[in-house]
């Protein structure tokens, strides 16, 4: 299995809206998101508040090769929210 790190712009969203906005990969085989991935920080507003500007949440995808996963990160790059997409070792 190879795995793919993203870092996702939140800002102006709340919750995970701005994870359920992105379009995944045809070839995943799992993606989960969360603060436990990375993140700018721990958020300074309410809950239910829209995350600040600059604030991002990681997320990870793991997918069957190698090779998918160089086409994954192109894929996630081409998309506003994504930040930064690599390939873990």
């Amino acid at each position: 299995m190879s795995l793919v790190r993203l870092k996702i712009d939140v800002s102006g969203t709340t919750g995970d809206a701005a994870w359920r906005e992105i379009r995944q990969f045809d070839q995943v085989q799992s993606a989960r998101f969360g603060p436990q991935f990375g993140s700018g920080g721990r958020c300074q507003h309410d809950a239910k508040a829209p995350h600040n500007k600059g604030e991002w949440i990681g997320a990870e995808i793991e997918l069957q090769t190698p090779l998918l996963a160089q086409y994954a990160v192109s894929h996630y790059l081409e998309q506003d929210r994504v930040l930064d997409a690599d390939v873990v070792e």
